[in-house]
């Protein structure tokens, strides 16, 4: 999958997201303290951190699947799943936030495919369910998208019937179908056995050549050395620091990232 084929993802806009000193807590726990982050335009994001760091948290405030308590996120200048009201930021209605994350692609660490939809039909559900696209259309994208994901073969499997990397295949082919301007990655590997997990980032690194925007949340430091133009460090709900691959990872200012790299590398 390169720029040249990507055909019906090729006059896609990648989009700029912002991230305004966000904060969440659940309960006295604070998970984000304070975050503030722009990815640009086609940049391919890797968000590092230890377990618990918060990372995860940020990826699901980006398209409000989680409310922050203090701040907001933007995507190409559009604040997410609020609106301004003088001062104040006022919360939009569930069928409003739900057309914006149709512009927000998400891919869960546990696929969170429809068990009872065959594969081409989770593909072509959303762009179907959203009006975008007629049936018959988004079946024929869905085909296209799974052929680019190594699965044309699969299309009328059903998840069951697949292994955990074919599922994860199948759940960005599902993701690209909306034709989103952002992409966020949830460890997508994290629930795939070693040898299946080396499919799934094979698609991704090809992705990542398509000037799609990309945020990633990973454990895996060389697929990051590899994939990213920028990579954040996030601990205790901070980010620590950020830069390319060659500064943070092989080079990196605080002692904190140093440790948490010495412990994973």
């Amino acid at each position: 999958m390169t720029a040249k084929t990507l055909g019906a993802l090729a006059d896609v806009e990648a989009a700029t997201v912002e991230v305004h000193d966000v904060h969440k807590w659940y309960g006295t726990h604070r998970v984000l303290d304070g975050v503030d982050l722009t990815v640009r335009p086609g940049e391919v994001t890797v968000i590092l951190g230890p377990s618990g760091s918060g990372k995860s948290t940020l990826l699901r405030v980006i398209n409000h699947l989680e409310k922050p308590e203090i701040g907001y996120v933007s995507i190409n200048g559009e604040p997410i799943g609020v609106k301004r009201q003088g001062e104040r930021l006022k919360e939009l209605s569930e069928r409003a936030i739900l057309t914006q994350r149709g512009r927000i692609g998400f891919v869960f660490q546990n696929f969170n495919l429809f068990p009872h939809l065959t594969v081409l039909d989770n593909v072509a559900a959303a762009p179907v369910a959203t009006g975008r696209l007629g049936r018959t259309e988004a079946q024929e994208l869905a085909r296209e998208l799974l052929g680019r994901v190594g699965l044309a073969d699969k299309t009328a499997a059903y998840p069951r019937q697949l292994s955990g990397g074919q599922q994860q295949r199948v759940a960005i082919a599902r993701a690209l179908a909306l034709r989103p301007g952002v992409i966020l990655f949830d460890e997508p590997t994290s629930a795939l056995d070693p040898e299946l997990v080396g499919e799934v980032l094979a698609v991704i690194k090809d992705l990542a050549t398509s000037g799609t925007t990309l945020v990633i949340v990973t454990h895996e430091i060389g697929f990051a050395r590899e994939i990213a133009d920028r990579v954040v460090f996030i601990d205790g709900g901070r980010i620590v620091e950020q830069g390319p691959p060659s500064e943070v990872l092989d080079n990196p200012r605080h002692e904190r990232t140093r440790d948490f790299l010495s412990k994973v590398l």
